[in-house]
């Protein structure tokens, strides 16, 4: 983790950190540092990323409005790591996620992607349980995949089941006119 100074914050009328019961409050200044109100100290965006890693609860706020920032400063963390070494994101992958922006179907692409998602963090979670601590390099993982074969095709199957589920979610939205009101074809029209 980046060394952190300590600093009085520039603004002592912004929240302080909420505590127990709350998110950790990070704030924004014009200078475009950000300020940790839980240890009184500047952050980097490295910080925020080991914050992210650790599970914390967190949000970023602009010091002077209280706007939440907090997607803007993950969106900043993800563009660092796509250029910094391996990108996750294909350029036609980002084309494609584009190109739904503005259209009918991007609450459902949002949708999709997030349910996607948080099912591949429940298979890792649930491999990573049943691995018995292995380590990650491609050889180790290989062995394991070839004897716990049984295993990965439930899990996997599982996986396959909740994306065909909400296909077919996404499809009885469109019967309903749900997704394109009015349209023919696509549901009800008045």
């Amino acid at each position: 983790m980046a060394t952190r100074r300590r600093a009085a914050a520039p603004d002592d009328t912004a929240p302080q950190g909420s505590g127990a019961g709350g998110p950790r409050i990070l704030k924004k200044y014009p200078n475009r540092r950000l300020y940790d109100t839980q240890t009184s100290a500047y952050v980097t965006l490295q910080d925020v990323k080991a914050m992210v890693l650790g599970g914390e609860d967190f949000e970023v706020r602009d010091a002077k409005t209280s706007e939440d920032l907090t997607r803007s400063i993950l969106l900043q963390i993800i563009l660092e790591e796509e250029t910094g070494g391996v990108p996750m994101f294909s350029t036609p992958m980002l084309q494609q996620i584009i190109r739904f922006y503005g259209q009918a179907m991007q609450g459902v692409l949002q949708d999709y992607l997030a349910r996607n998602l948080q099912t591949f963090t429940e298979l890792q979670q649930r491999f990573a349980e049943h691995s018995g601590g292995l380590g990650a390099t491609p050889e180790a993982w290989a062995q394991f995949m070839q004897g716990q074969a049984p295993m990965m095709q439930g899990l996997m199957g599982n996986y396959i089941e909740q994306s065909k589920n909400l296909f077919v979610q996404m499809q009885e939205q469109m019967a309903k006119g749900a997704l394109f009101p009015g349209m023919p074809g696509f549901g009800k029209t008045k």
